[in-house]
This record gives structure tokens, sequence and C-alpha cells, in this order.
């Protein structure tokens, strides 16, 4: 099971041309080692000083060498966007304070930026200015990006946005699914103002096909900068060339075709095998999958692993089976210790190979633990929250966080696992491989991915999920720990749709002696509309772990039908029924 890795060959060529000065800057930073390239990814950049200024050549090489410089050095939890856009507002800030010091207002410090970050299989662009991005995927040539310039200004037309133009920067962002063999193009005007796309292109395909050259991007990028030249260019000319020669992934589309072609293997028992996998324990068998301990004994090597395999007659069900897919692809991307990995296989049958995670699930936990202590639950939540946010950080939302989906290590770990619900809203993006509920019903249709119980309102309502229908589920996770209740009560043939149809019950209905601040911080995290829930984890945790004097002081001078909506209206009935029986009575009693 050797992972591949991330690989590119680049090359480029910038030239003065007719200018004096080169007031363009390119760059590449391409880790050989591992972490970097796993959590930084393949940088390259592109930035075109504007001509008018004499500080445009110290602004476009700033931009290239401090961009990759400052982005390598952000912290591994953000995403590519969130360090990427950190960097930049940065280097916006700078330049246009410096642009401000100057006297003449044409001699600012500003330039054009075109950057790729290749990180997995997925490329991250960021763009503004005139620089442009192509993309040539199998003999289809793309343009990226497009030009932030007004052209109602003579032949040249004039920029509208750029780094160091103006204190508020707004940058193109993209992300794309990338794919073996792409090559991708960053130019600045020089170039692609002298040469059409269809120039381009057949020049790109002419020199990449030469396979006797020693490096054929090397000699494309010095075509492109030549026959611009030729073609009477009077601008600084400078590209960027990089090629896409291996991936750690399958392609998304690739995968999906070739799982889609196995075959699902028949129901197991003790002993059997499957490929080099022997049986040890049948874990689990329902009606939609099969799951089972297993062990692999190779080099005098002893190794046990999770096999999970599709129930035969799901074998027509196309939006199963997606889903199925949609796990192996997540799975195969998770590196956490909270979280479960999955592993690629080449069977022929279709099943996933899981790593093995020792210890008993959450449900177990609960029937052992039947009235845990605070500590003990806040543990948990603490525990569970890490393995949630990695998945965010990943751009993953678990969408089925319930207690059979949450294992408890000997060592008091917890560990995710069953992503068969989860939503990758970046490769949902990439690929149109849905893995949301609207493909599996979801408004109107079957219900959506996930358990009922701990299903979020709108997700429920839309198929639509975002973090916080994760933090929805945690509540009630927390809620059935302490109570082994459920904060609502359901019709589950005709589920509750609408949020008014879902009334909270208390906790301390259950568990009297559980403080009032529990339950308030209960009641919010799974509050059925979702802008009055937690809006972040460690909020809800740090409610559960001491009083929040707000919601106790709010609570305290609401009147009684927000604080307690059933007795109040309890008690209302229970006056007009008296008042009735005692007009009943009344004229009566005056005989």
């Amino acid at each position: 099971m050797t992972a591949k890795v991330l690989k590119l060959s680049f090359a480029g060529k910038s030239s003065a041309g007719v200018r004096a000065h080169n007031q363009d800057a390119f760059a590449v930073h391409h880790s050989q080692d591992s972490p970097v390239l796993t959590h930084k990814g393949v940088i390259a950049c592109l930035a075109d000083g504007v001509s008018c200024s004499q500080n445009g050549q110290l602004a476009s090489q700033i931009c290239v060498t401090q961009f990759i410089q400052d982005y390598l050095s952000t912290a591994d939890t953000l995403s590519v966007k969130q360090a990427a856009n950190q960097v930049l507002s940065a280097l916006n800030a700078w330049l246009h304070h410096h642009s401000q010091q100057s006297e003449l207002r044409h001699n600012g410090f500003v330039t054009t930026f075109s950057g790729l970050i290749f990180k997995s299989n997925s490329l991250h662009v960021f763009h503004v200015g005139d620089s442009r991005i192509y993309r040539l995927r199998q003999g289809e040539l793309l343009q990226l990006t497009r030009d932030h310039c007004h052209q109602g200004f003579g032949d040249k037309g004039m920029l509208t946005r750029a780094l160091g133009m103006d204190s508020h920067l707004e940058i193109d962002y993209q992300c794309h699914e990338v794919e073996l063999g792409d090559c991708y193009l960053l130019s600045t005007d020089g170039i692609h103002d002298w040469l059409a796309a269809s120039e381009i292109h057949s020049l790109l395909l002419q020199d990449l096909a030469l396979v006797d050259h020693h490096n054929p991007l090397e000699k494309s990028a010095l075509t492109l900068v030549e026959t611009a030249k030729k073609n009477g260019s009077t601008d600084n000319l400078s590209c960027l060339l990089l090629k896409v020669n291996s991936l750690p992934y399958t392609h998304a589309r690739e995968l999906w075709s070739q799982l889609h072609q196995r075959v699902i293997p028949p129901a197991l028992a003790l002993g059997n095998r499957i490929d080099e996998f022997e049986v040890v324990r049948v874990l689990y068998s329902g009606q939609r999958s099969h799951v089972y301990l297993v062990s692999c004994n190779t080099a005098n090597k002893h190794q046990l692993y999770v096999l999970k395999a599709p129930y035969i007659t799901m074998s027509e069900d196309r939006h199963y089976l997606n889903s199925f897919i949609a796990e192996l692809w997540v799975g195969i991307r998770v590196q956490h210790p909270s979280l479960m990995k999955l592993y690629p296989n080449e069977s022929q049958f279709l099943y996933h190979l899981c790593e093995y995670v020792p210890g008993q699930t959450l449900r177990q936990w609960m029937y052992d633990n039947p009235e845990p202590s605070l500590a003990q639950v806040r543990s948990v939540l603490a525990e569970l929250i890490i393995g949630v946010r990695a998945l965010q950080r990943l751009g993953i939302l678990h969408r089925d966080l319930k207690p059979e989906n949450i294992m408890i290590t000997p060592q008091g770990k917890v560990v995710l696992i069953d992503y068969g619900a989860a939503q990758a809203q970046g490769l949902v993006e990439l690929t149109g491989f849905l893995t949301s509920a609207a493909e599996s019903g979801g408004q109107g249709g079957e219900p959506p991915l996930g358990a009922l119980d701990y299903i979020a309102p709108e997700y429920l309502m839309t198929g639509v999920a975002a973090h916080e229908a994760d933090i929805f589920s945690m509540g009630v996770i927390l809620y059935e720990m302490l109570t082994a209740q459920l904060p609502y009560k359901h019709n589950k043939l005709i589920f509750q749709r609408r949020t008014s149809n879902w009334h909270y019950i208390s906790a301390l209905q259950y568990r009297p002696q559980l403080p009032l601040w529990v339950d308030l911080a209960l009641k919010k995290a799974c509050h059925p509309k979702k802008n009055q829930r937690y809006s972040s984890m460690s909020e809800f945790l740090t409610d559960i772990s001491q009083p929040n004097k707000a919601i106790l002081t709010r609570i305290a001078q609401a009147p009684l039908i927000e604080r307690e909506p059933v007795m109040f209206w309890k008690t209302l009935c229970g006056l007009l029924l008296l008042i009735l029986i005692l007009q009943f009575f009344a004229p009566w009693s005056m005989v």
C-alpha cells in the first residue's frame, strides 16, 4: 500500500523585451519534504508590477517571494484558502501603505498577482490583475482567470484591481480537481496580449509533444516568449509552465468508474477469505452493509483491519453506491489520530479496507455507564471536538455523528468512524460527485443520509448541511449520554420537517439533579433553528464546563411562556378548564 506523492515538473522564462527594466517576477516552491508537501503543497506564482511605477519591479518581486515564505509559515490548521488570503491581505496592506508614502501617485507599489497552490489532488487558484492562468487538459486549453481591467481607456486598458492599489483587496479564488498530465500556464500581458489563445494552444501542443527534448516545458516557455516578441510585444514577457506528473490519489471520476465496475462480494462468515484477508469476526450485518474484522498475514506480519462491503441487494442502488465510493474518497484523505483511515486497494471486489480501531463504540460505553458524571461527558465532548475539527479543516462535514459511529479506545481517546454520509464540499464542487442528501432524497423524497434521531432539522428539510448540523448532533449525543433519552420526540412515519414542531424536552425531566445551566447549554446546542444554535464547538464546550451567566440572566428575566412554554400552556389550559367548570355550576348554586 505504498502511497503516491504529488510531483510536478516546471519551467519558466522572463524577458524585459524592448523595455529597459523587467518588472515581472515568478517563483515556484516544490518541497521534497513529505510533511511540507502534504500540508502546504506546491506553490507557483507570477506577478507583473505596473509599468508606470518606479516601484513596480520591487512590488512584484516582494509579492512572489514573500507570498511563498509567509504561506509556508502559516498554521497547518488553516485551509489553503484561509492561509493564502491571510498572506495576500497582509501583503496588500504593506504595499498600499508604502504606496501612500510616495509623493507621486503613479509611483505606487502596485502589481498583479496570479498564484497556484497544488495540494493533494486539488488546485487552489488566487488571482488579481491582468496576468493570466491557463489549463491544458487532454489537448483542450482553458483560461481559468479573468482580467481585472477596463478596456475603455486606449488599446492597453486600465487595471481595476491589483495588489497595493487599494486598502481593500478582493481576490478571485477557485478550486479545481487536478488530473494527471494537466499542464498549467501562468503568463503576463506581454505574452497573452500578443498571442491569440489559439496560437498559445498550438505552441503548447507542439512543444509539449517533444519526447526527445530534455525539458519540453523549458522549450515551450522559451517559444512563447520569442513568438510574442516576433509578434511585436512592447511589454515585459514572462511565463511559467507546470505539469502534473504524479498525484497522491486516484482521480475522482476515475475512482468512481473503477469502483462501479467491481463486484459486490457475498456475505462472509468466520474463517472465509476475500483476497488476502481472513474474517476473524463479523462485527455488523445489516440491510445496507456488512462489516468484518479481518486479518492479513504477509511477510510474517499479522495485521488487523476492518472490512466493510455493501449488502448484495444494494448493487442497483446508485445513491448508496455513490455514497459508498465517496466514503473511500474521504477516508483515504484523512490523516489524523482522531479519524479512522481507509486504504485504497486493487481488488476485483467492492469493499473498504479500514483502519482497525480497538475499543468500544460510544453506544456500548453508554450502556456500561448509564449515569455518567459531567466530567466524563465533558471529556468525551472535548475528544469528539478534536475529530470533528480535523474534518472541518479538510472541508468535510461528518453529518452522521451518533454513538455507533464514535469509538472509545482503551486509552479513552475518541475516534470518528464511518464517512458514508460525509459531505466533502470541495469534492462536490470539484467533481460534481454528489454526496449530499439532495441526491438521495432530502427534499420531499428519501430521508437524507444519517440517523434521524441525530440529524439537524435544516439538513432534514433542505438536504444541505453546515457545521452547525454537526454541533446539533453533538448536542443530542451529550443529552442522551446524560439522560439515556432524546431531546425531541418525533413521529418517525411523518418526520417533522417544520422547526415549530420540534419541542425540546428539558434534560431535568429525566435527571433532575443536573444543573440548570447544563440543560440550557444542551438546549442551545441542539436548538431546531440553526441561527439559535452555537456557532462554535469551543463555545459549547465552555458552556458545558461552567455556567453561562448571560444565558442564565436572560432566562431568569424571560416571561414564563419563553422559559417554560409547555408549563405555560398546561397552566393556561387548566385555568380555562376551571373557569368553564365554575361557569357550569355557578347558576345552580344560586337557585
